[in-house]
């Protein structure tokens, strides 16, 4: 991947980027070139001073913009979203666009369909954000029905780039079980992983119209979606955010038998798939911890002492399953 597009994978996500430099040069271009193209759609999405109707035609429209690299497509879409769009960051998303797309086209036919899979799911997934919640300057604010929802939300939305990143590895790799076997544990850990974001960035998302807890969690606990803007209400919403947690812990423990998988001798390859578990694992734990989850004020992450202590610690559980399973373990019961 051209070095443009590698710092503007470090500027996109930190700890994504802090793994996918370790994975080897033909892996590493395929995962880069997709995630950036995710983060292309999701600018798509989030460009609030476009009408939702507009951003759904143009979602609709990209990943077969991407199949066929239509570039005036293209250029038709980034000039539109370029006047509208204030993060300096999605600014130079948006500049490097065409180089996302070279580098796309350069990638073997396998990992090009795989890379347009995983963008269909995702861009499924921003189509139900446009069409299930209200415009973001409506002031209200919509949920989902049912938990069926929100579970296919999160699969569409971390558990096919989960899937997405385990073909990549299983065929760089020789597996030490059956590959669809390691697809459905990889999709399990995305799940959890867009679970953590979804309970991280909850006061955010309310106001700009959505609620990704079910109705139904809600109706149980004698709330309504827009009760939730209120943090005095943080108390009341405990029971569902401990459901969640709990059930992106349980998802989350699929990275036992996944790690275990990754042969012994592929060192990189375990690190990559350490670190954003451990992390994930140490950010449930914190979420749990914050009894005052629906304040706008709070911003729930981990320290960047935690994230570089937890890489500086890993190399004796590259070199055993079991240290590994031990250190998840010991996350995954912290508030147990």
């Amino acid at each position: 991947m051209m070095t443009d597009l590698q710092t503007l994978l470090k500027h996109t996500s930190r700890s994504l980027y802090l793994s996918a430099r370790l994975l080897p040069v033909d892996v590493r271009d395929a995962f880069g070139t997709a995630y950036l193209l995710c983060r292309y759609a999701d600018t798509i999405a989030d460009t609030s001073l476009l009408p939702a109707e507009k951003r759904l035609y143009w979602i609709s429209l990209f990943p077969k913009c991407v199949e066929e690299q239509n570039a005036s497509l293209f250029d038709a879409i980034t000039q539109e979203i370029s006047s509208a769009t204030t993060n300096i960051y999605e600014a130079q998303l948006l500049h490097h666009l065409s180089d996302c797309l070279q580098a796309y086209s350069r990638l073997p036919a396998a990992q090009q369909r795989a890379i347009l899979q995983v963008v269909n799911a995702v861009c499924d997934g921003m189509k139900i954000d446009l069409q299930v919640f209200p415009d973001e300057k409506s002031g209200q604010v919509g949920c989902f029905s049912a938990k069926q929802d929100l579970e296919n939300y999160c699969h569409l939305m971390g558990g096919a780039p989960g899937v997405f990143w385990s073909q990549l590895i299983a065929d760089a790799l020789s597996l030490s079980s059956d590959a669809n076997t390691f697809l459905t544990l990889g999709k399990n850990i995305g799940d959890a992983l867009q679970i953590v974001n979804i309970l991280r960035d909850l006061p955010r998302d309310l106001r700009i119209g959505r609620c990704y807890f079910p109705q139904e969690d809600l109706t149980e606990h004698h709330l309504k979606a827009e009760d939730l803007l209120q943090p005095e209400n943080s108390p009341r919403f405990e029971p569902i955010k401990q459901k969640w947690i709990d059930w992106g812990r349980m998802k989350l423990k699929s990275a036992y038998a996944y790690f275990n998988m990754l042969p012994k001798k592929q060192p990189f390859h375990r690190a990559a798939v350490a670190w954003p578990v451990l992390w994930a694992a140490d950010t449930l734990n914190k979420l749990e911890q914050e009894k005052n989850l629906l304040d706008p004020a709070l911003r729930v992450k981990i320290s960047r002492c935690r994230i570089y202590g937890t890489m500086a610690a890993t190399l004796p559980i590259l070199l055993s399953n079991q240290l590994f399973s031990i250190w998840l373990k010991s996350k995954l019961s912290d508030g147990k």
